[in-house]
Formats: structure tokens, sequence, C-alpha cells
């Protein structure tokens, strides 16, 4: 029986004029099905086929060579709720009103005295009146599920059950595995009120990917879509022992392990901050190494379910992360070199992100797309590769098919707005970037920095000044913009104790 809030939200989206009729014309004589794979806090160069050394996916490799990767895909926000609202809705995070990860730092000790400014309050849920992708393709006829990762809601009215989610293994508040006195984090005991505990010392990773394959064996004749959101490879830092000694010792072969792995050289690293920030500079962690492993291990075991069951070549599979790597707090467990910072920061280590797409008899295998795409993008992608007409100009995000026959697509800008302090050493700012050029609102600094992405990608050579009308240029497209959109901007704190450099 459906949630009686869900069916009052089918009834919403049935009559709300900027939803046109849902009719489905498939372009195909069988619906494809969709499996979509997100990564939590995965970064850019974190995976084999991006470049990482020590880490091993073989798995996504092998993925990449099916299908095709992305060079500049982007999440919409430097941390998870956001990104993960706009890969529901195809929206903008300042339209779902979710800026920040929920509850966010406002929760614990917004107003410090070293913070310049104050964010506003924003939206703790995904309200029930946005339309999502799962809503849309099981009014379709397909079969949904979401195993893993929710984060979009801490009252239990707005989790996956009552936004379009006919199954939900393990989707709820929280945005990491609980650890506490009864939970014990990536090991059963879960505490998680929507995942039953396994046997002690079952591992999450493992868990998500047996009921997706549940799921998938169960709804193999028919179209599914599987949101399959890993937990991993966010904190807590726990992995299977055997994969842990596995990396211990190739870091101790390779001699990694007897390099300094962080340094606390960087400008953003001010003086007047309480926590030891320090940013990562080499991939050696063996633990991050082991989670990584795992899910793909894991990943692996979807794919081969995929191809035993003779669905391959009508299984449409997405994988990608919520933002870029963790590299400059909370340990600091990667580095995302050759991209500068990580999570929570609008530089490309916190919101580049890699993306591979597998869509059978589509794209050339094995390639690289160049061009620049966002997780705005995968509501109209996923709708137009299962012939789902869809109407609606609140839809930030545009269909990604046309890439998949030639690597071209028209100049847009790309915009982020974070207007908010978190718990990366993160300064608060807006961002765009048209063609090759990034422009950075740093709010904190009051400064405006232009990076040209083509000739610096670790976005070390500010060119704002020698570039003077580019910098205006990108600068009006980003005011206007936060303007059209009613982006709430920070407020002075009364309380700032003093200078931020």
């Amino acid at each position: 029986m459906l949630h009686q809030k869900y069916i009052f939200k089918l009834g919403f989206f049935a009559i709300t004029p900027l939803t046109l009729v849902l009719a489905s014309s498939c372009r195909q004589d069988k619906k494809p099905n969709i499996i979509f794979i997100l990564a939590d806090d995965l970064g850019y160069s974190d995976l084999g086929c991006y470049g990482s050394t020590f880490y091993e996916t073989p798995n996504l490799d092998r993925l990449a060579l099916q299908g095709v990767s992305f060079s500049d895909a982007y999440a919409s926000c430097p941390v998870s709720s956001p990104t993960r609202a706009s890969i529901m809705t195809g929206k903008y995070p300042v339209k779902t009103g979710i800026t920040d990860w929920i509850p966010g730092r406002q929760a614990t000790n917004s107003g410090s005295p070293s913070d310049k400014l104050i964010a506003q309050p924003f939206n703790l849920k995904l309200d029930l009146e946005e339309v999502t992708i799962a809503e849309v393709l099981r009014e379709n006829g397909y079969a949904t599920m979401i195993s893993g990762k929710w984060h979009l809601g801490e009252d239990s009215i707005y989790w996956p059950e009552n936004q379009g989610f006919a199954v939900n293994a393990g989707g709820f508040s929280k945005g990491a595995p609980v650890r506490n006195k009864t939970a014990n984090g990536y090991f059963s005991p879960y505490g998680n009120p929507r995942l039953k505990d396994g046997p002690p010392g079952e591992y999450l990773t493992d868990r998500q990917t047996d009921e997706a394959i549940k799921f998938i064996e169960k709804n193999r004749k028919k179209p599914f879509y599987l949101y399959l959101s890993y937990y991993a490879v966010h904190n807590p830092m726990q992995a299977k022992e055997e994969h842990i000694k596995k990396f211990t010792e190739k870091a101790e072969s390779t001699g990694l392990s007897k390099v300094e792995p962080f340094t606390r050289d960087r400008d953003w690293i001010r003086p007047d901050m309480s926590n030891n920030y320090k940013e990562r500079i080499i991939q050696s962690n063996p633990v991050y190494a082991a989670m990584i492993y795992s899910m793909d291990e894991n990943i692996g075991r979807v794919l081969k379910k995929v191809e035993e069951l003779g669905i391959e070549d009508n299984t449409i599979i997405f994988f990608t992360s919520d933002n870029g790597g963790l590299s400059t707090s909370e340990g600091s467990p990667t580095c995302n070199t050759p991209l500068r910072a990580g999570k929570g920061w609008l530089y490309e280590g916190g919101i580049r992100v890699p993306l591979i797409i597998k869509y059978p008899g589509k794209g050339k295998p094995g390639t690289m797309i160049r061009t620049p795409v966002s997780s705005i993008d995968f509501f109209p992608t996923i709708l137009d590769m299962c012939g789902i007409k869809y109407n609606n100009e609140s839809i930030d995000g545009i269909s990604l098919m046309p890439l998949f026959e030639k690597d071209d697509m028209p100049e847009r800008p790309l915009f982020w707005h974070y207007p908010h302090y978190s718990n990366h050493g993160v300064e608060p700012g807006s961002a765009v970037r048209l063609g090759r050029y990034k422009l950075i609102d740093n709010f904190e600094r009051e400064r405006l920095e232009l990076y040209d992405l083509e000739a610096d990608i670790s976005e070390k050579y500010d060119i704002s000044a020698t570039c003077p009308e580019k910098t205006n240029e990108l600068y009006k497209l980003l005011d206007e913009w936060r303007k059209a959109n009613n982006a709430r901007m920070m407020l002075p704190n009364p309380n700032w104790k003093g200078k931020s450099e």
C-alpha cells in the first residue's frame, strides 16, 4: 500500500500545470533498464581509469572501456545533499533550496567568531512537491528501488518511499553509516531504520549490493530503475581487514608509506582557524583504498549479474560521485591531484567528479567526452534514453543524448552557489564555468578569481587581473543567474573578531 503522503504527492503531480502528461513514447521496443550507481565522497582521481595508480578499480575500469567517460563532469555542489537533490530533480540547489548538506554546520556552530559571514537558513528536506526521477519512471511502468544513502530529509515523511521508490533498502536521514554504542558503521549492526541488521560483521557495501541484486533478479522481465547509492567511501574509514592488509603492503612495497602525505602549506589554511587543517598531497591511505576496492568488487557483482540474466544489451549504467574527494579535513583520506582542494570547495577538486555511462549501442566504447556536464543533466538524460516525454520549465539540466553521437553541444554556463561554511576549511562563494574559463566569487575574501581550466587545470594562476573583460563578463553572468534564482546570500557576522587572512 502506498503511503498516504505519497498518494497525495501523486495527485499533486498529476494536476501540476508545469508538468505535462507523462506519456511513454519509447524509441525502443523494450524500455531500457537504468542502473544509477552513486559513490559518496569519491574523488575525481580515485579510479584507475581516471589516473590513480594506488587505488585499484578493475571493474569500473572495464566499465569505462565498455562505455564512455567524461573528463569535465561536475557535481552541482561541493557537498552531498544538494547534489543528490539535483540528481533527483534536474534542478540547481538554489531551486530546491537545499544548498548545504543536511543539517549543515549551522546545526552546531554557525556564527562562530572566526566566521566573517553568516549563512541564511536553507531547506532541510526534498519537498514532496518536487517531482523526482523515480516518480516519473514509476508512473511510466518502471520498478524503482534505492539501495543505500538518501540524506534528503530528517523526517521519515521525506524519505525515499515517499519520493517515488517502491523499495527502500537503507535510505534515511543520515549521510553516513551510524557508528555509536549500538551501531558499528560499515559493519553490522548498522542502526539503520530502513535496513535490517545482517550477521555480525557483515559489510555494508556487500549488503547494499546483495539487496540490489535481489531487486534486479526479481524485476529482470520488466523495466527497472535501480539507484545504487553507496555509503562508501564516506567516513568512518572502515574496511575489510584482508583488503587493508593488501593496500598496506602495497604502500610499503612502493615506498608510499615512507612519504609524508600531508601539507599545511596552503593559502587557504588561515592562522585563525581553530581546527588542525591539512591537505593530503598523495594517495596512500590503505583503509580508503580498501573501501574503494570493496565498492569496485561489488559493482563487478552487479555487472556480472546483468550479464548472467541476459539483460546487458538493454541496461544503461551510470557511475559517478556526489562531490569531490575528501582531501582537506576529517582525516583527509584522499588526494585529488592534479585538481585543487577537495570536498566542500568550489575549486575543481571539490566539484569535478568521475562520470562513466554505458549506453549499449550508443557512443564509441572507451572514449572520453570533454564537454562540461553537470549532475542536473541526469534527470532529462535518463528520461530521453527511456523515450519519456517530460516538459517542465523549472528543469535546469539538458539531455546528454547528443553527446553519444558527437562530442559537441552548444556552449552553456554551469553554475554553483555555496553560501556556507562547511567542516572542510571552506571559504563560501559562487562560481560559474563557461567554456575554458571559470570564475569564483569568494565571499570570505571579497575577491573574484578567474582560471583558464584548459591551460591550468590545477587552478594555480588567478588571471582575473590580467583578463578584466572576461572576469567582468563571467561575473555579470553569475550575478544575473543568482538574482534570477533568488539565491540566498550570506550576511555579516556581528560576532566576527577579526581578519580572516
